[in-house]
């Protein structure tokens, strides 16, 4: 088996496109025509982080799910990015319109993490890479 991609379910997948080109640095890669569908760029050998729409996606999975940007709390889950500035990049995200959800702290093991919530609902661990 083989891990092969990330899909959000979002209200609107070109907003969410255009916010992690500015909140995080990665550029649309590829939006379907329909505007259903779309992926960013996520560098050489990345794994695919893709964006879908509500109706395309509870078709899809034949029945309703929580959606995160309806939910008050974050869902049990995250998407995580690492940096090298982690403070820089959460004031990056915050700027472009995230929501702080925890500032950049060190924990015991010396990885600094912090968290942000997208405006599609999302929740992104920023952080430094393990050892």
């Amino acid at each position: 088996m083989l891990f092969a991609y990330t899909l959000v379910f979002v209200a609107d997948v070109a907003a969410s496109l255009d916010f992690f080109d500015q909140a995080f640095g990665l550029p649309r890669r590829f939006l379907h025509e329909s505007g259903a569908y779309g992926e960013v760029d996520t560098g050489e050998g990345g794994v695919k982080l893709a964006f879908v729409d509500h109706a395309t996606a509870r078709d899809s999975v034949q029945g309703d799910y929580v959606a995160a940007d309806t939910s008050a709390k974050p869902l049990g889950m995250e998407i995580g990015f690492t940096v090298l500035d982690v403070q820089a990049a959460f004031d990056r995200a915050v700027a472009a319109g995230a929501r702080p959800v925890a500032a950049p702290v060190s924990k015991p093991w010396g990885q600094v993490v912090s968290y942000v919530r997208c405006p599609d609902g999302t929740l992104v661990e920023l952080c430094t890479a393990m050892g």
